[in-house]
């Protein structure tokens, strides 16, 4: 990526989209980070005051969006690219639990991520580089995994959603770029009781990522040992649901 641009990142205040934007400051663009955590968000101001603007929202709470267009006026009418990094994770313990998890999930993974996508519309239409809409998935998607029915759930629906928005936004010459990660050593996954095959760092997970932003990949899928496995698994799927997603249960080894 030679030319600077303005990027907004959601999510920026921990795991893949610190990473990001991280990555993204030390490489010299203008980086807007949001978060709902405003000390983590300062400590990347600090990496270069001049090039970055903290913006702290919290997209669980229902009326986030409202004042977001005008609070990102503020530091720019024109975004080059959006990254939409932000989100949640509960496992489901009991399959008849409440609707209320699923709700949570959702409104987080999906409907603020493409509510964000909106706002940032706007503002990639005045881009006068080619804009580009970058959306952190999951492998989770892709094969079932146990207690995952609602984080599975929402990043099958926001992938999807990304996907079909890469069609329809052809003609507006904005491309978008679906990043489907594995597991990667984040505050959210050191919370899993569970083997995680192929967990990468950070580091490499950021700077996988990021090679494939630039060259502007429709996918982005990693590791590559997982997401091959997966795409096997799909194909054999007695396999995955008879021996190998059982043994992944809480407190059992893989």
């Amino acid at each position: 990526m030679h030319s600077k641009k303005t990027i907004w990142i959601t999510g920026a205040s921990s795991g893949i989209g610190q990473g990001l934007a991280q990555a993204f400051i030390e490489q010299g663009h203008f980086v807007i980070v949001s978060g709902r955590n405003r000390q983590a968000l300062s400590e990347l101001e600090t990496m270069a005051p001049q090039r970055v603007r903290p913006l702290e929202f919290d997209l669980s709470e229902q009326d986030f969006s409202l004042a977001l267009p005008a609070r990102l006026r503020e530091h720019t009418d024109t975004i080059d690219m959006v990254i939409l990094a932000a989100g949640v994770c509960e496992y489901v313990d009991r399959p008849n639990c409440g609707l209320d998890l699923y709700r949570r999930v959702m409104e987080v993974n999906f409907f603020a991520q493409v509510e964000c996508a909106r706002i940032a519309l706007s503002f990639l239409r005045n881009s006068e580089l080619r804009p580009q809409i970058v959306g952190v998935g999951s492998l989770a998607a892709h094969l079932p995994f146990p207690r995952a029915e609602a984080y599975g759930a929402s990043k099958a629906a926001f992938e999807y959603w990304l996907d079909s928005m890469r069609i329809d936004l052809v003609s507006a010459n904005i491309d978008v770029t679906l990043v489907s990660p594995g597991f990667v050593d984040t505050p959210l996954t050191q919370l899993n009781d569970f083997d995680m095959p192929t967990l990468l760092s950070l580091d490499e997970a950021c700077q996988i990522i990021v090679k494939g932003i630039e060259k502007r990949k429709r996918h982005v899928r990693f590791p590559r040992r997982l997401s091959w496995s997966l795409g096997l698994l799909r194909m054999l799927e007695s396999l995955w649901y008879g021996i190998l997603a059982p043994r992944m249960s809480r407190n059992s080894k893989l």
